[in-house]
């Protein structure tokens, strides 16, 4: 381990004096209510399909990446495609959501997700998570929530950081391939005042033939009061990241022996990022109603450096740069108000959000090396999207509550053209509007299998475009004619599902659900264009298992089916499969603490073949792996964890895409000619151990 990863334990040693709490005589974090929120939300949910993680249910859970947090939602896949420092490849619902387009997410009511963004449109990079701070996760899938817009088409998340931390501890972990992790968290209380502190340093080499050379830096201060309905809080954030990238590569690469299975074809490929926030919530709750006020400020910043298409322009390769500033600061303020037995005991809540993004430069550019060598464009951008929303929940009777909402959201945006040859045209002013209504009706719950609820959820929800797509008039990389498209995509799904709890200790969901979105137009930061890809439909069964076998001791199991179609034939193949959406997902988690010595976690995961190109004919491999967490506490402040993640060394591919590159022995033997397909893929990191060590203070 480097020397300056050991500089936070002198932090944690200044922290001394912090205070303890203790469970088993063992110190531990403040707990939080365990629960997978199936039998938590029986007579309290609008749908079968939301729920809550608890932070005990994360503690035991192997994690390769920051962002498999995510993988708790049932369904949810989290892959990569590149490097650790660029955010994840997420996929759910039969959506291949890129790096977010379809799912939102918020950290203590901050956006993650980003809009018109310089690799993708809502792009949402999790990787400054820490996942011991994490209190709760919230999610809810589907469009059906009000209080959720743009990018909510497959569902939302909301992470909470903990308010308060009654232990202070130092985390010293060691891997292969030079992983090493040093995180240090402490917390104090002054009256009803708390103050939460965590610095987290990380380095990572990976398996690969070209080391990655992750470096990682991020730090949080927290200060809060009471709770999340009662109290407030103040959040401070920093985060930079760097890393050296091995892309994804054609498969015959490494067939034909020209690369190893894990070596990149292009050398320099990586980048940097920062993001650095500060986040402020205020909640009051009383006999009469709610009150909530949340604030943020943000800055953001990415230089990403890529050859997905290897050497197609030539021996120099066909590296690019993507290029992201911004500032983006907004809130939301919400006021609820119980009604009483009068008027079936209804809550009524009305709420309004906010938010701007100030880019000042989003920039695509051809680079040696990660030096430019031209600009194919570069932008100015300014982005407002404004919403109110209100619903109203009804308890009818013993067996009948209904939620009713409806949300109005509307952005206006800016492109200014800053710099590309062909990008001069570019640019203007645009905006779009969308009303949504929501609709939920809940049955139940009735003594049938246990306590079991019924529930019908229907709603309009919708994604925004990229605001360079919705002011285009030329294609910046040839001048050729560009035809704008809408700023703003809808969606409608509905659902019908079920909760039950057909044995004690055992919670279950069922939901039948089905989506169809207008349009599936994606911008391509690659290319600095947006690429149409036509409306679709897709429909799935999800079910999902909450098991407490004993005290401590819990198992997860989900099961995830869909389909996805366009709707009319891709006209150059006659193919109607959307590529990279997986028809097929399980995964079966248990995990084991008591309070003893012992401790760990085991999460298996199956991910079905999906189709890579329109007509199916090219698919994924399927391929099931399995991570494994093992923890034993040899006294009240020391504790030791092996991860061993990829448990029994599966070879397989993270992610499969069918598309057109060249390696350099094609470019430099004449076969490129423009690109050649075929499948695209980047290989499963191996079985990895990575020892942790936790020392109390």
């Amino acid at each position: 381990m480097k020397p300056q990863l050991f500089f936070p334990t002198v932090i944690a040693l200044a922290l001394s004096n912090l205070n303890t709490s203790q469970a088993a005589g063992i110190p531990t974090l403040q707990e939080v209510t365990v629960g997978s929120g199936a039998h938590d939300l029986t007579g309290v949910a609008d749908s079968a399909t939301e729920g809550t993680v608890s932070a005990r249910q994360l503690a035991n859970r192997p994690l390769l990446r920051p962002a498999e947090v995510l993988e708790a939602v049932p369904g949810m896949v989290v892959t990569q495609h590149s490097g650790d420092g660029k955010a994840n490849q997420y996929f759910l619902r039969g959506f291949n959501l890129d790096h977010g387009s379809d799912f939102a997410t918020h950290l203590m009511g901050m956006p993650v997700n980003m809009v018109s963004h310089g690799h993708g449109q809502g792009y949402m990079d999790l990787n400054f998570l820490i996942p011991e701070l994490v209190g709760n996760l919230k999610y809810r899938k589907g469009v059906y929530a009000t209080k959720d817009g743009d990018f909510s088409t497959t569902g939302s998340s909301r992470i909470e950081y903990r308010r308060q931390l009654d232990q202070r501890f130092v985390d010293l972990s060691i891997g292969q391939n030079n992983y090493r992790r040093l995180l240090a968290v402490g917390g104090e209380s002054y009256g009803e005042i708390n103050v939460l502190g965590a610095i987290e340093l990380l380095g990572n080499d990976g398996p690969w033939n070209q080391p990655e050379n992750l470096k990682k830096y991020n730090g949080v201060l927290r200060l809060t009061s009471g709770t999340a309905t009662n109290g407030f809080s103040i959040t401070g954030m920093a985060y930079q990241g760097e890393w050296k990238a091995t892309e994804h590569v054609p498969e015959r690469a490494i067939t034909s022996g020209e690369i190893g299975r894990f070596g990149a074809l292009s050398p320099n490929d990586g980048g940097k990022t920062h993001r650095y926030s500060l986040s402020g919530d205020w909640a009051k709750t009383d006999s009469r109603g709610a009150r909530k006020i949340n604030l943020y400020v943000i800055d953001y910043g990415l230089n990403l450096f890529s050859a997905p298409s290897g050497y197609i322009s030539g021996p120099q390769g066909d590296q690019h740069e993507q290029a992201d500033e911004r500032s983006v600061w907004g809130g939301q303020a919400s006021r609820s108000w119980f009604l009483g037995a009068a008027w079936k005991d209804t809550e009524l809540t009305a709420g309004l959000q906010l938010r701007h993004d100030r880019i000042s430069n989003v920039g695509l550019y051809t680079t040696e090396n990660r030096l430019r060598t031209s600009t194919v464009r570069e932008d100015r951008i300014r982005e407002t999207a404004i919403a109110a929303y209100a619903d109203a929940r009804t308890q009818w009777n013993d067996w009948l509550r209904t939620h009713l909402g409806l949300r109005r959201d509307q952005i206006f945006a800016r492109a200014i053209a800053l710099g590309g040859q062909y990008n001069a045209d570019n640019g203007g002013s645009v905006d779009a509007g969308q009303t949504s209504p929501k609709l939920g009706v809940v049955v139940g719950p009735f003594t049938l299998l246990g306590q079991t609820e019924f529930y019908a959820n229907w709603g309009h929800g919708f994604h925004s475009n990229d605001a360079r797509g919705a002011t285009a008039r030329s294609n910046p990389q040839d001048g050729s004619a560009a035809t704008a498209v809408p700023l703003i995509v809808k969606a409608v799904g509905s659902e019908l599902g079920m909760r039950a709890a057909p044995l004690p200790g055992w919670n279950s969901s069922l939901s039948l659900w089905q989506m169809a979105l207008a349009s599936e137009l994606v911008f391509i930061g690659d290319a600095g264009v947006t690429e149409p890809k036509g409306a679709s439909r897709r429909h799935g069964v999800e079910w999902s298992n909450f098991i407490t076998l004993a005290e401590g001791i819990i198992i997860d199991a989900d099961l995830a089916w869909s389909q996805a179609r366009f709707n009319a034939p891709n006209p150059d193949n006659a193919g109607r499969h959307v590529p990279n959406a997986i028809p097929f997902t399980a995964s079966l988690a248990f995990t084991a603490d008591r309070g003893g010595p012992w401790f760990g976690g085991l999460r298996l995961r199956y991910l079905g073949a999906y189709a890579l190109e329109e007509t199916g004919t090219q698919k994924s491999s399927a391929f099931w792996m399995a991570n494994l967490k093992a923890g034993y506490r040899m006294s009240p402040t020391l504790q030791l964890t092996l991860d061993v993640l990829n448990l029994f060394d599966k070879k397989a591919n993270d992610i499969e895409y069918w598309g057109g590159a060249c390696t350099r022995r094609e470019t430099l033997g004449g076969t490129c000619a423009g690109g050649i397909d075929g499948k695209l893929m980047h290989p499963l990191e191996p079985r990895t151990l990575r020892l942790g060590l936790r020392i109390g203070f």
